[in-house]
């Protein structure tokens, strides 16, 4: 594509068209939350298993269900996690605990609160609604063996946990973790440990960007490159066969020692495009390697960085490895009148709360520009107003990008 600005939805049908090419692995079921299903997941018994007892009571046939009550012995009783008893007598009962096998013969169970126990024998007086198989959770009912209980492609959560537990994998088959390399590039930028001269600042884009990406269950490396023509083509080159995705921090703008766009070329990374018409962020630029992996390189102010990063870099990952086909933004109602001159997308830091009618709100958080990475801890998302309007008016309801949970 030419070196133009591009609309914002322009920049996610670009980047949701490029796919993760990375294979599966086996991880322990303790290790498989946020993860997503690389195989169907079979029922390997009916569900449940066997007529299960819903209440404690007792179990009794359904011929003894009369109008004017009966009167049990008490047979024995049925333990949750023990063999199955018979019932030797229609007109007898077994005591039945919650979880238990239903006895054969039995197909009611009568809870306790409508009983009254006196030695080895049961009073029933009411009957209420009872009827067959009343209380008792049917095998089979929820799903028979051999069914599909959980699709590939589905994202594990703690709900699913606990099924693949139930149908005994210890191990499951994931989507395997892709390996992401975040790197910052300047010759100004220095180690946290280390005190910067007058003319230099720590690193903080790239840490910032790899707590964003381990917040949503990605974990990466770091590496930092220095404003060296032919030692970016090498690393970069070496970075692009190594990690399945790689995301920079600063290099892409307009400026002498901006190296990064013309050493992509050289290395046979397509640009797709470069620059957005947004603020903050317009110098962003996304390609892809020979090999089809999605490079993202955003623009250095740490804000720019940051909005960047949430707004595509996230939503892309979480659409390619949790099957997540909704990646709309909420939306929340602007709290104040608001105007944006530029004909640019703006993305507004905000605070969100809720009104007195429910209505989730946004307040501008004003700072100073996308340097002000101090000032996003001062908010919680990002309202995106249109490039279309100048001024926006209080009540107005817009799209939102959070940022913390």
């Amino acid at each position: 594509m030419q070196n133009q600005l591009i609309e914002p939805s322009l920049v996610d049908e670009i980047i949701s068209k490029v796919s993760l090419a990375i294979g599966t692995e086996k991880v322990n079921l303790q290790e498989a939350l946020g993860k997503t299903l690389a195989e169907d997941i079979h029922a390997d018994r009916d569900f449940p298993p066997f007529n299960r007892v819903a209440m404690d009571g007792i179990g009794i046939h359904d011929s003894m269900l009369n109008p004017n009550g009966n009167t049990f012995l008490v047979e024995g009783v049925q333990a949750a996690g023990a063999p199955q008893l018979t019932l030797k007598e229609n007109t007898n009962c077994i005591e039945v605990m919650t979880g238990s096998m239903l006895p054969e013969g039995a197909n009611v169970v009568i809870p306790y609160e409508w009983t009254e126990k006196q030695g080895d024998k049961i009073t029933v007086s009411d009957f209420k609604h009872a009827e067959f198989m009343t209380n008792i959770h049917q095998q089979g009912v929820d799903h028979k063996k051999g069914d599909v209980i959980l699709s590939k492609g589905q994202q594990i959560t703690s709900a699913e946990i606990g099924v693949l537990a139930t149908v005994g994998y210890d191990q499951v088959e994931v989507i395997a973790t892709p390996k992401i390399a975040v790197i910052a590039t300047g010759d100004e930028l220095v180690a946290v440990n280390e005190v910067p001269k007058d003319y230099q600042i720590r690193m903080s884009n790239c840490y910032s960007l790899q707590a964003t990406l381990k917040d949503n269950g990605y974990q990466s490396d770091i590496y930092h490159l220095v404003d060296e023509y032919d030692l970016l083509k090498t690393k970069i080159e070496n970075l692009s066969n190594e990690y399945d995705v790689l995301v920079f921090s600063g290099g892409v703008s307009k400026g002498k020692f901006d190296y990064l766009p013309k050493v992509f070329d050289e290395l046979g990374i397509v640009k797709q495009f470069h620059g957005v018409k947004q603020r903050p962020g317009k110098p962003f630029w996304f390609g892809i390697t020979k090999d089809e992996k999605a490079v993202f390189a955003l623009p250095g102010n740490p804000v720019s960085t940051f909005l960047c990063s949430n707004r595509y870099l996230l939503p892309w990952l979480t659409h390619q490895l949790k099957n997540n086909q909704d990646n709309l933004p909420t939306k929340a109602y602007l709290d104040v009148d608001y105007s944006f001159k530029k004909p640019l997308t703006y993305f507004l830091q905000v605070k969100t709360y809720f009104d007195e009618t429910g209505r989730l709100m946004a307040q501008p958080v004003t700072g100073g520009g996308s340097g002000d990475l101090s000032n996003l801890t001062s908010a919680n998302a990002f309202l995106e107003l249109p490039a279309d309007q100048d001024n926006f008016e209080k009540g107005q309801q817009l799209p939102i990008w959070f940022y913390k949970k």
